[in-house]
């Protein structure tokens, strides 16, 4: 059964809604509010006739009929009634914020059992329990926190609500933005497949970012996947890859972590790009949402850092980065337009004497070679004049621009106001470059 209107709803009843603003019952209805929701919110509360000043329902039963999506926001032990609840209104969709079920105990584990026996034999999907929502930044759909309605190519599926939540910011922070956001909970039903499936042909992604404590369907996550990596990058970030860390899974979200090697061999095998950490996930997310692509891995390094270059080179041991040598017309090119203390060769070291005008030169020079496919552009210190280099550039090749020590001067925000993803570690543009 599809779960478009799962993303896509007309209506939307908050099941739990609730007056009191540290609630999540109150903070799921503002934030459907604020982010201006295309369809109609119907907040469920029995002790008020109002909230935010929308109508309040005394039950879903009692709400408008056919609404499409249920958020149910309230204790664990009632959430059965209000899935029985949802098959009075026809309701086809559900999204279980309430925790206390299979990642809490044995008896939660039963509970959670009998939420999924009910709903399967009255045919609603359920996202989570145990999540945090979701968000589509396209129709208003913020049903989760906090509020981000910054439109943008990157989609995040994730069993980690805080990771869901910093990639949002952060995405929205840079002016990435993000297409839509799943947080996966217990995955009683609704799975990473699932939500893969549908975001490979959904024409707002443009990427798919996915942390996952554990995938207890490895077969049917791999499939799906590998049909979504053949329409667009899909980036993987895996927990639970120590032995301690697998244990931890489990009181998590009752997951499976299974082996790290097995999990990395087959997701390399299906065309996935693998991550290690929170920060390098949203990084390459980032430069894949908001890079060109280029045709090949050839590679030029240009640096004001000399150092900074260096760590380049040692981050590209281990990727598919061509770091090429410069052609010797190439070299006789700059060495007409550049000081004399300048070295030539792959890493372009600039040295800390760079100027904008250098760099332009230098990258004017570059991008006349058709076997230069990217440039990494490190700058060590604020240089005045740089963010408009790299702007007048970003279309003639792939530049993926490193920003260090860049004080209050406001040359990296140019860039991001631009819609130019900015890197601050040479390390991570190497694995975007491998990534593209």
């Amino acid at each position: 059964m599809t779960i478009r209107k799962l993303f896509e709803p007309n209506s939307v009843a908050v099941v739990g809604a609730s007056r009191d603003p540290e609630k999540l019952g109150h903070i799921v209805v503002k934030n459907l509010k604020e982010a201006d929701f295309e369809g109609k919110i119907y907040p469920v509360n029995p002790e008020t006739d109002e909230i935010l000043d929308l109508k309040c329902y005394p039950s879903l039963k009692e709400a408008p009929k056919k609404t499409q999506l249920a958020v149910i926001v309230l204790p664990a032990q009632k959430v059965p009634s209000i899935l029985k609840q949802c098959d009075e209104n026809n309701v086809k969709n559900a999204i279980i914020v309430s925790g206390g079920f299979s990642e809490y105990d044995e008896e939660g584990e039963e509970l959670e059992e009998e939420v999924l026996e009910i709903a399967k034999e009255m045919n609603i999907r359920i996202l989570g329990p145990n999540c945090q929502g979701i968000n589509n930044t396209s129709n208003g759909l913020c049903a989760t926190w906090p509020l981000i309605t910054k439109e943008g190519p990157l989609s995040i599926v994730t069993q980690s609500g805080t990771i869901a939540a910093a990639l949002s910011n952060w995405a929205e922070e840079e002016n990435i933005g993000v297409a839509k956001t799943a947080i996966l909970g217990n995955k009683a039903d609704i799975d990473e497949a699932d939500l893969i499936d549908y975001l490979a042909d959904d024409e707002e992604t443009g990427v798919i970012g996915i942390y996952l404590d554990g995938v207890e369907k490895g077969r049917k996550f791999l499939e799906a996947a590998r049909k979504a990596a053949e329409e667009k990058p899909v980036v993987v970030l895996k927990g639970g890859r120590s032995e301690r860390g697998s244990k931890a899974v489990k009181s998590h979200t009752q997951s499976y972590a299974g082996k790290y090697e097995i999990f990395r061999s087959a997701c390399r095998q299906e065309g996935l790009i693998l991550v290690e950490s929170v920060t390098e996930f949203y990084n390459v997310c980032k430069g894949i949402a908001a890079l060109p692509q280029p045709e090949d891995s050839n590679t030029v390094i240009v640096t004001s850092s000399g150092g900074s270059g260096i760590l380049a080179i040692d981050a590209a041991e281990n990727l598919d980065v061509d770091l090429i040598d410069l052609s010797d017309r190439a070299v006789e090119k700059l060495d007409e337009v550049l000081p004399r203390e300048c070295i030539l060769s792959n890493p372009l070291d600039l040295t800390g004497s760079a100027t904008a005008g250098m760099f332009d030169d230098s990258i004017k020079i570059l991008a006349r070679y058709k076997d230069i496919n990217n440039l990494v552009v490190i700058v060590g210190d604020p240089i005045p004049g740089i963010a408009d280099v790299i702007k007048e550039r970003f279309d003639r090749l792939t530049i993926i621009p490193v920003m260090l020590g860049m004080g209050k001067e406001g040359l990296k925000e140019k860039l991001i106001d631009a819609g130019i993803p900015v890197f601050s570690d040479p390390a991570l543009a190497m694995k975007v470059a491998d990534a593209l």
